[in-house]
């Protein structure tokens, strides 16, 4: 992927005297990407970064695939000049050498300054995008703002305590899974034996987290569950064997069990998916293990679902 182009998408997450640094480096909630940000910007509210009090300069952070990095360097060694009169810059950081690019853009009527960097975190990158309007760039100039991508770190492990906060829902109970990991900014979590390394599919995994509709009648959770059965992310050659209503404590769900193959290995796999019903969210969690140990993954994966509970 070109760069420009991994750089303007992720942008769009956004939507979007000279200061000094904050005295060390920060990490937004959940994220293994952190820097030591410019004084005047917080912690946003809507988005995963920083922002000045009247929302006019963002810092977003993010992660991309381990990838991402090795295409962009790829890309800006390829083309060294860049493309569009934008010119790709490299710069130092703690984490490894990171890429960066800086243009003038439109955010509607008003004109902004736009800065991308990906830098390498491993088994993932690291990406951060900043927008400073017109009318700061006499104070968040060019320079600070490389300085500030300069001051980039990252961090191998969120701690767990930390990552659990961010869900909409409580987990009190982990079943022995020996890692963790947040998704979607938040809004999924993942409990695995394996890692990013290894992969998650040669060993049981749960992703937890919530779908933003519901059915609109109780005669249409059947229907609901096996269509979203087939968006199980990773497995091929699916055939559902269980598809059947439950209650989930207390509340109305439905369990849904498929055999797949999964994988780069193509690995026998059977997945749960059990949906917990209630207003107009539902929360989905999904458990898959290697056929030849699902006798002892599932009871994992019932306390896990067992022991989730609704935050406040």
């Amino acid at each position: 992927m070109k760069p420009i182009r991994l750089f303007a998408a992720a942008a769009l997450l956004i939507g979007i005297g000279c200061p000094a640094f904050a005295a060390d480096p920060v990490f937004p909630p959940g994220m293994r990407v952190g820097l030591t940000p410019l004084v005047g910007l917080s912690r946003a509210k809507t988005f995963v970064g920083f922002e000045t009090e009247d929302q006019g300069v963002k810092v977003l952070v993010t992660e991309l695939p381990a990838e991402a990095y090795g295409e962009v360097m790829n890309a800006f060694k390829a083309n060294p000049a860049g493309a569009g009169g934008v010119k790709p810059e490299s710069i130092e950081t703690s984490a490894g050498l990171a890429y960066f690019t800086a243009e003038s853009a439109k955010d509607g009527p008003t004109n902004v300054r736009r800065y991308s960097m990906i830098l390498p975190g491993g088994t993932f990158s690291g990406y951060i995008a900043v927008q400073v309007p017109e009318n700061a760039g006499k104070i968040y100039t060019d320079d600070a703002v490389r300085q500030m991508f300069a001051s980039a770190v990252i961090r191998k492990e969120v701690p767990v305590d930390e990552q659990l906060g961010l869900m909409p829902f409580k987990i009190g109970e982990l079943s022995d899974f020996k890692n963790v990991r947040t998704l979607a900014a938040g809004g999924a979590i993942i409990l695995a034996d394996g890692d990013e390394t290894t992969g998650f599919e040669p060993a049981p995994f749960m992703v937890i987290g919530i779908i933003g509709s519901a059915p609109a009648q109780p005669d249409d959770r059947g229907r609901f569950a096996q269509q979203v059965a087939t968006t199980i992310p990773g497995v091929r050659d699916a055939r559902i064997t269980v598809s059947e209503p439950i209650r989930i404590d207390g509340m109305p769900g439905y369990e849904t069990r498929v055999d797949a193959t999964s994988g780069k290995d193509n690995i026998s796999v059977t997945v749960v998916q059990w949906l917990r019903f209630g207003g107009k969210t539902t929360l989905r969690i999904i458990g898959s293990a290697p056929r030849d140990v699902w006798s002892k993954a599932f009871p994992r994966f019932r306390a896990v679902r067992d022991g989730l509970a609704p935050r406040g």
